[in-house]
């Protein structure tokens, strides 16, 4: 045997069978952001199988779910408006189911019923409008009109709209169920190492390797990222801010999370990061808690069932659950952070 041959191909073989598994990656431009697929451990074959079937789910829901073009969304809406018996379309009746305890359980600070406050504002649009801002009349009918979950009447498959001023948009949840749905889509065809990412927001299985899947926090302000947080198995992170969809009129900025008690876009809040099992729930939480602000996210929270949380207030300051102070490794020293454990009723 040539021993000289022998052991470079044994040196060979050795690194090969050591070589960490290929990541794969697929993206779309669906749910009006970048949706990035990264898969660990899989062979080819069963990563492309993956990322057809993602592509074809996330492709239908975009179309169903859409809040402002036609589709299974749009039409319950026109049949809403009429206030008269329908049959639930099959694909937005579990929107409906999924949101309601959560509606409730945020004080309805999460409430997508208010899809004509964003039609007013202009932000049922592809591009983002440029002001100014509605009308404070036109807000305030809206206000009073008071939409909410609860002026849907449900009685199996049947839906009647009770309240003229009812609009679902599910644009603060939709995007978290889609990925919880291709989450348990991965594990179906046998993907043990993953993470859906769309625009920021994502869930995860499994690990990267050796260690937790790794994802940065964006800082509010543009500042690159704000801390840095270790993920675990199926665990999601979502983020709120003010920085997405916006714009400036004489010098302020009006962004499109609005606040359903007032009509205005929230105020007080940067941005809000959640981290729950439950990737719906931490989309809406999400929302929720950035329209509660600094003084009542912790009572929403502790409502919600969101014990890891990180806010940034408007004046750059930080507020975050213990929890999270055990996790976030910030990029740089934070300055003000104020440590706030929702359990304890009596701090605010």
């Amino acid at each position: 045997m040539n021993v000289r041959l022998a052991l470079p191909l044994l040196v060979l073989l050795l690194a090969a069978c050591s070589r960490p598994p290929a990541e794969r990656h697929d993206s779309q431009l669906v749910f009006g952001t970048l949706v990035d697929v990264t898969l660990y451990g899989v062979d080819d074959a069963t990563a492309q199988q993956a990322f057809r079937q993602l592509r074809e789910d996330f492709k239908l829901m975009h179309f169903m779910w859409h809040p402002w073009k036609p589709g299974p969304l749009g039409r319950t809406n026109e049949l809403l408006a009429l206030q008269a018996p329908f049959s639930a379309n099959p694909s937005i009746l579990p929107l409906i189911e999924k949101s309601l305890p959560l509606t409730q359980a945020s004080d309805h600070l999460y409430n997508p019923a208010i899809g004509k406050l964003l039609d007013l504002w202009g932000f049922h649009s592809d591009e983002p409008p440029k002001g100014p801002p509605p009308d404070p009349q036109a807000i305030a009918a809206l206000v009073a009109a008071n939409p909410r979950l609860e002026d849907i009447e449900i009685k199996g498959v049947v839906m009647r709209g009770t309240n003229p001023a009812v609009k679902l948009d599910f644009g603060a949840m939709a995007k978290g169920l889609a990925i919880d749905r291709g989450i348990e889509a991965l594990k179906t065809l046998g993907v043990r190492h993953g993470v859906i990412n769309a625009g920021g927001d994502l869930k995860v299985i499994g690990r990267h390797g050796e260690r937790p899947w790794r994802v940065g926090i964006r800082h509010p302000r543009g500042e690159g990222v704000l801390a840095v947080l270790d993920v675990n198995d199926g665990e999601a992170v979502f983020t709120s801010g003010d920085y997405e969809r916006n714009f400036v009129w004489e010098g302020k900025r009006y962004h499109h999370i609005l606040d359903p008690r007032t009509g205005y876009p929230a105020e007080g809040t940067r941005s809000v990061t959640v981290i729950h099992p439950d990737a719906a729930t931490a989309d809406a939480a999400a929302t929720a808690l950035f329209v509660a602000g600094p003084k009542l996210w912790p009572k929403i929270a502790r409502q919600m069932g969101i014990a890891e949380v990180l806010l940034v207030d408007a004046r750059g300051e930080i507020h975050l659950t213990p929890a999270m102070q055990a996790r976030a490794r910030f990029a740089r020293e934070p300055g003000t952070v104020h440590l706030v454990d929702p359990a304890q009723k009596s701090q605010r």
